[in-house]
């Protein structure tokens, strides 16, 4: 193009869209290009990178009607340049279209977070909140997609219930785990008398056992101080009397 170009230098991580009177012609990747040296031609730069999107200090009620508030982010990017000019206020300024899709974007996500959120019961939701990280769904991708943006990630931030619930959900919690140890004590009170049981059983039964309890059992009678004592039929110890 000689001295009827001028250079353009888009720069890395960044999409320029080339307009002609207005109209579309083409998306120019990272690096040195020419164009006719014209004021018909407009360069629009636009960000390729992942960026973030916070929304925070949402309130909403649970199906059976807790209120609580809620924070998520947003991870996307600009996909399609063109598509993303073509649903947006034309403006040199790309910061001021991005933040116009940005707001578009949020109001139809919070829409489906609301949805998704409010459908559950608020003891799903405190014990599901590990879970619930991930909220993004096939129609906010379509969403996205319409806009000209690829969706990453909808990822929940925080999720707060007021305080009484809050101590409402701890006392439950220590209800639960009061429970859970008196399960185990009684399992473990169950297991010992069967344990004692059994050694009963073994000690009635074996002849070694018993002559083994024979000879305790002296013992116990001879430590108390008896100078006789009968084990059955016989007369196994006579002490004096005197």
């Amino acid at each position: 193009m000689g001295l009827f170009s001028k250079e353009i230098v888009v720069p890395p991580n960044t999409a320029g869209v080339v307009f002609k009177d207005s109209q579309f012609q083409e998306v120019l990747g990272p690096g040195k290009h020419r164009l006719p040296n014209s004021d018909n031609y407009l360069t629009v730069m636009l960000p390729q990178v992942s960026k973030m999107l916070l929304v925070t200090n949402q309130e909403v009620l649970s199906k059976d009607n807790i209120a609580f508030r809620f924070s998520y982010f947003v991870f996307y990017r600009i996909a399609d340049p063109k598509l993303f000019l073509e649903k947006v206020n034309f403006d040199r300024n790309g910061y001021n279209m991005i933040y116009e899709a940005e707001q578009k974007l949020q109001a139809l996500i919070q829409i489906e977070i609301r949805n998704i959120l409010s459908g559950l019961q608020s003891e799903e939701l405190n014990e599901q909140r590990s879970s619930l990280t991930t909220l993004r769904t096939d129609r906010m991708d379509a969403v996205a997609a319409d806009l000209g943006l690829e969706l990453l990630d909808v990822t929940l931030r925080d999720l707060t219930f007021p305080k009484n619930i809050q101590d409402l959900f701890a006392k439950q919690l220590e209800s639960k785990i009061r429970s859970k140890t008196d399960l185990e004590n009684a399992r473990t009170v169950v297991a010992t008398a069967r344990a004692l049981k059994n050694a009963a059983e073994m000690m009635k039964d074996d002849e070694n056992m018993r002559f083994m309890h024979y000879l305790e059992t002296i013992s116990k009678i001879a430590e108390k101080g008896k100078h006789s004592f009968v084990i059955g039929d016989r007369e196994l110890w006579k002490g004096d009397k005197s």
